[in-house]
């Protein structure tokens, strides 16, 4: 049985119209993405199947026992006692499990002080067994890989909830959920407040998930590594694609393409029936007069649901939707109704991003060497030796605060760097795309902002927004009205308004819904100039970039290729630290990057460097003994060997302590770096 199925689920608000005839289920075990573009529905969906909002139409059936955990944009409201700290609210998670803790302590201090502890003991052994089969010996270590994965460092697990951020909240309660291993874990856009690598952290443990997983992500790369179903909805409903977000892309292209050649056929068809009707209908011919019905029934249903609502039986159509005609056409009225169906066009609701071009400029972009970058006072990172060519795309990752914009600024003339020589090449026409939108009034109305930006004819203005899907009254909205994925569209119109050969992309994607996405995406890679981007979008650098440019450590280091590339040599590179082959490290190095990182070839930065490194591969090889322990006590409890329990027990602590004092040691040494 399904953890929830759906039947016929319609959602409105008054007289407005969310959606309907939505039908489905979650089968146990399931990973779904749910995705369409901003103001389909996808969360009131998600909080109608979990009972946080009624249905208007149709049934939601959850199975018996189902245990939900929900993760929604705004976790304020989620904890009922703020003045815990976040690591007491993972601990109560675990109340059964600390409550029997206690009764293990209490009966080991009852037997030490029993002259006769052998009727205590066989109880003692019952309840240590059930308690390590539950986890009891590995809960906090749980928490804490939880915790440290979500990007919680320590003093921030000690902070009051009460105390903490919107941000930190959510990841809070998203800690929350995943300890408590629910069978359907619902999350709302739940890499919002995720640095890179807590959302890769995210992505393994969801993975190994056993649990139903239904989400709503604009992320599509964390779509990839998550889901293998998704769940598309559009205004026409809702349809099923097997796989991940990529699998999704290209069924979903085939899919239209099909339609649309289905479509064709339909229409021929319904033309030569057309022409019988119109033939021997004044004849009275009875053969005219049924097909004449039956073409009046199929034009409706092709009308209202396309090709595919021919297979639905017309009973169901007169049942589900009020717009259906019970009445007798007449011919007009057919041929009217035949001439008028459109073939199925998914660019209706789609806008195509061209990005202009005016000269071809030099081969050599960006060229810098021996460049610190940073505010006089301030050195945020220095870049040894950087060369960006015509035609690339650069992607700058890198922690908050590391100086990703900053840089921006720097290629802007906005800021001077501290040192070293940083040049642009000749005939570049550079803009910048804002992540914040800096450029727009937010007391303009869309039509006024368009025209400040290119003066023009209203009729030229109108029609070019209505090519950005701003239409009808849609265009005397002021900005401040617009949706963050709309001020998004606007400001990719302005950007395609001035010819460009050099872009500067500040988190380009950030607030667009997955459609607008994948038009950046297109533009982007049919553009013929060159492009930087600062992004944390993993599937828009892993489709464009040729170079992954990354702020660690207070250098720039480059890795030619995509993402994938540059996560397999970062990977290689954590391999050969945490297995101590220096020599190893640095023939991966030569081969990835030709430029050396000063930063990294200081002694002391080097030697902090691998300890860090050194440390980090200890802490998994204590997290795995301790693993291996809580496996025996858990065998030498079933055989009742209670003398090697009482030593396991001892070890486990021990083992724990060296634990605790490893990620001490490596956080101390991440601070000094």
């Amino acid at each position: 049985m399904p953890v929830v199925s759906f039947s016929n689920l319609g959602k409105a608000f008054g007289a407005l119209d969310i959606f309907g005839g939505l039908s489905g289920e979650v089968p146990r075990g399931a990973r779904i993405g749910l995705v369409g573009p901003n103001g389909v529905g996808k969360t009131t969906l998600m909080r109608v199947l979990v009972g946080q909002e009624p249905a208007s139409a149709g049934t939601v059936t959850m199975a018996k026992g189902t245990r939900l955990g929900i993760l929604e944009q705004e976790a304020a409201d989620a904890f009922l006692a703020p003045e815990h700290t976040v690591y007491e609210e993972m601990l109560t998670v675990f109340a059964d499990l600390r409550a029997r803790e206690a009764q293990l302590r209490e009966m080991e201090a009852a037997m030490a002080e029993s002259s006769d502890p052998e009727g205590l003991l066989e109880r003692y052994g019952a309840v240590q067994e059930a308690f390590a089969h539950d986890g009891g010996y590995e809960y906090e270590l749980r928490i804490q890989q939880v915790l440290t994965g979500l990007g919680f460092q320590d003093d921030q697990q000690h902070m009051p909830l009460a105390f903490c951020s919107g941000g930190q909240k959510t990841r809070a309660l998203l800690a929350r959920l995943l300890l408590e291993q629910p069978d359907l874990l619902v999350l709302d856009e739940p890499t919002n407040h995720l640095d890179m690598e807590a959302v890769a952290w995210l992505e393994s443990a969801l993975q190994r998930w056993d649990g139903a997983v239904l989400v709503v992500s604009h992320d599509r790369y964390f779509l990839d590594q998550v889901v293998n179903v998704i769940w598309e909805m559009r205004g026409q409903g809702m349809e099923v694609y097997r796989g991940n977000y990529s699998a999704y892309v290209m069924q979903r292209e085939e899919r239209w393409a099909r339609r649309i050649k289905e479509f064709a056929a339909v229409q021929e068809h319904f033309y030569k029936e057309l022409e019988f009707i119109k033939r021997f209908m004044p004849s009275g011919d009875p053969q005219a007069k049924g097909r004449l019905k039956r073409l009046a029934r199929a034009a409706q249903a092709v009308a209202l649901g396309g090709t595919q609502a021919l297979n639905q039986k017309w009973s169901e159509f007169m049942e589900d939707d009020p717009n259906i005609s019970k009445r007798t056409w007449d011919v007009p009225e057919i041929e009217q109704a035949v001439k008028s169906l459109r073939a199925p066009d998914p660019s209706l609701d789609r806008f195509r991003l061209r990005l202009r071009t005016r000269q071809r400029g030099g081969n050599e972009v960006l060229k810098a060497r021996d460049v610190t970058i940073g505010y006089p006072g301030t050195e945020l990172f220095h870049i040894d030796d950087l060369l960006l060519q015509r035609g690339e795309c650069a992607a700058l990752i890198g922690a908050n605060g590391t100086g990703k914009s900053t840089f921006l600024r720097t290629l802007l003339d906005e800021l001077a760097p501290l040192s070293g020589d940083l040049r642009l090449g000749a005939n570049l026409d550079v803009r910048y795309f804002a992540q914040a939108y800096e450029i727009l009034d937010p007391d303009q109305t869309v039509l006024d902002e368009l025209l400040d930006h290119q003066p023009m004819g209203l009729g030229e203005a109108r029609s070019m927004l209505g090519h950005y899907l701003f239409r009808g009254d849609g265009v005397y909205k002021p900005m401040r009205a617009l949706s963050g994925g709309e001020r998004g569209r606007f400001a990719l119109l302005v950007l395609a308004l001035h010819p460009v050969n050099f872009l500067l992309l500040d988190e380009p994607t950030n607030h667009l819904d997955i459609e607008t996405q994948e038009m950046l995406e297109d533009a982007l890679r049919a553009f013929p100039g060159t492009v930087l981007m600062v992004s944390h979008d993993r599937y828009l650098i892993d489709k464009l970039a040729t170079q992954v440019w990354e702020l660690r450590d207070g250098g720039l280091r480059v890795y030619p290729g995509n993402y994938g590339a540059y996560m397999a040599a970062r990977d290689a590179e954590r391999a050969a630290l945490a297995s101590g082959r220096t020599a190893e490290i640095e023939a991966a190095k030569s081969a990835q990057n030709a430029h050396a990182d000063r930063a990294c070839s200081a002694p002391s930065r080097a030697r902090q460097q691998a300890e860090a490194e050194r440390l980090i591969g200890e802490i998994h090889s204590q997290e795995t003994r301790l693993h291996a322990l809580a496996e025996a006590m858990v065998t030498a409890t079933e055989a009742k060997d209670w003398d090697e329990v009482q030593r396991l027990k001892l070890a486990y602590r021990d083992q724990e302590s060296h634990l605790a004092a490893l990620m001490a040691h490596w956080e101390r040494t991440e601070i000094m770096m």
